[in-house]
C-alpha cells in the first residue's frame, strides 16, 4: 500500500504533466490559423486559433472615402466570424488534449481554466 507521501508526490507529477500538455496545447493553438469572412470574401481576417490577428485583406473595391461605414462593419464583422472559428477549433482542439489525458469533457484542472 502507497503510503500518503507517495500519493501526493504521484498527484504533484500528474500535475505537473496535465501543465506541460496545457502549455503545449496553448503553443498548438497560437500556431493553427483560421479565416474570417465578411462581405461574401471582400474582408478576410486571419487569426490564431488563440485568437491572435495575423492578417487583414480587404478588397479593393471597398476604398473608397464614402464606404468608410461599410468597411469597418465589414471589417468587424470578419473579426468575429474569425474569432468565432478560433473558438470553435481552441475548443476541439482542447477536448482532445484533454481525451488522450483520460480526462471528462469540459474537465477544468484548476489553475489552468
Amino acid at each position: 500500500m502507497k503510503s500518503m507521501e507517495e500519493m501526493i508526490q504521484a498527484a504533484q507529477k500528474a500535475a505537473e504533466t496535465i501543465q506541460q500538455q496545457m502549455n503545449q496545447a496553448q503553443t498548438k493553438l497560437d500556431q493553427i490559423e483560421v479565416e474570417g469572412v465578411s462581405g461574401g470574401g471582400l474582408v478576410k481576417i486571419r487569426c490564431t486559433a488563440k485568437g491572435r490577428v495575423v492578417g487583414v485583406a480587404i478588397d479593393e473595391s471597398l476604398l473608397q472615402p464614402s464606404d468608410k461605414g461599410i468597411l469597418e462593419d465589414l471589417v468587424a464583422a470578419a473579426f468575429n466570424d474569425a474569432r468565432g472559428r478560433a473558438d470553435q477549433v481552441s475548443g476541439e482542439e482542447m477536448a482532445k488534449m484533454q481525451q488522450g489525458l483520460g480526462l471528462p469533457p469540459g474537465f477544468n484542472f484548476p489553475g489552468l481554466g
